[in-house]
């Protein structure tokens, strides 16, 4: 049975599309934030503020998971260049397996964003 090889150029692709997904969920968030604002100048129930202020806190939440993917992504495309300055395409097998790791990791994160997304909407739609 013949191995898959992997190449650096497949999971350089693989990080330019990840990178592309967490800056859109960046602008999302501050339209969220906006959203946030107008809805804090427009109520004063206790109940709704108190929701304000859990949206904003996983808003912020999301942001920081969202700093450390692309803090992760950095290294490793710094890994990445470091083999192709040896002139190694294709990457050894723990390299790939981190690579991997990761790739379920933002897997994760993309439900849990979006299950956030869903429950903001949700709570727009009742009190906007």
């Amino acid at each position: 049975m013949e191995k898959e090889l992997i190449f650096n150029s497949d999971l350089h692709f693989e990080h330019k599309q990840w990178r592309r997904e967490l800056f859109f969920w960046e602008d999302e968030i501050k339209s969220f934030r906006n959203r946030l604002v107008e809805l804090v100048n427009r109520w004063t129930n206790k109940t709704v503020l108190a929701q304000l202020d859990h949206y904003q806190n996983q808003f912020k939440i999301q942001e920081e998971a969202i700093n450390e993917l692309l803090d992760d992504i950095n290294l490793h495309e710094i890994n990445i260049s470091e083999h192709s300055k040896k002139g190694e395409d294709v990457l050894d097998t723990s390299v790939v397996k981190k690579h991997i790791e990761f790739r379920n990791h933002m897997d994760t994160q993309r439900r849990i964003y979006n299950e956030l997304k869903k429950e903001f909407f949700r709570f727009l739609s009742e009190y906007m």
